[in-house]
């Protein structure tokens, strides 16, 4: 791989490396600590061993969760709006369960994404004020979002759909 996928080395750094005929992670491997030390100082210690993997930052996989959502891609492109709608139902039932389930109780933006036969994708959002806070009305907001996508307002050429998805985003406790 090319030398700029390592964090911290820019145009300035990758110019640098290139006059010295170090194109590649492979070849800057081939360099002694020594002389990155040399060339770069302290920050020569970072770069000899992330050329190798190495770094001394934790992994945790703790992470703030700012949404919750589901897709489905059919098995069929489809226009037929009574099947659309009973997975959109579907959806808002397994996001609002996931919410529940991450100690969430309400959540202030809605957003539904359509994918149409010819992979065109468009997402649509709505954020209140005031949050909801049940699963009803979650699935109502996502069902008025998705009814457009299904007549000539959001689909005026009548293109089947591929996938539709559900998430909820801004939550709270």
């Amino acid at each position: 791989m090319r030398i700029r996928v390592i964090p911290g080395i820019g145009p300035k750094t990758e110019h640098f490396l290139h006059e010295r005929h170090i194109q590649t992670v492979a070849d800057l491997r081939t360099l002694e600590r020594a002389q990155l030390v040399d060339w770069f100082g302290r920050w020569g210690e970072d770069l000899f061993a992330k050329a190798r993997g190495l770094s001394e930052s934790a992994v945790s996989n703790d992470r703030v969760r700012k949404s919750v959502g589901e897709q489905e891609t059919f098995e069929v492109d489809t226009r037929d709006a009574t099947f659309v709608l009973e997975r959109a139902r579907a959806l808002a039932h397994i996001v609002w369960s996931r919410l529940e389930g991450h100690g969430f109780r309400a959540c202030r933006t809605i957003t539904v994404t359509v994918r149409f036969e010819n992979f065109i994708t468009f997402a649509r959002s709505r954020t209140a004020r005031e949050a909801w806070k049940s699963e009803d009305a979650m699935r109502g907001v996502a069902l008025e979002l998705l009814l457009p996508f299904l007549d000539e307002r959001e689909n005026p050429r009548h293109r089947k759909l591929r996938l539709i998805g559900v998430r909820a985003e801004k939550l709270s406790c």
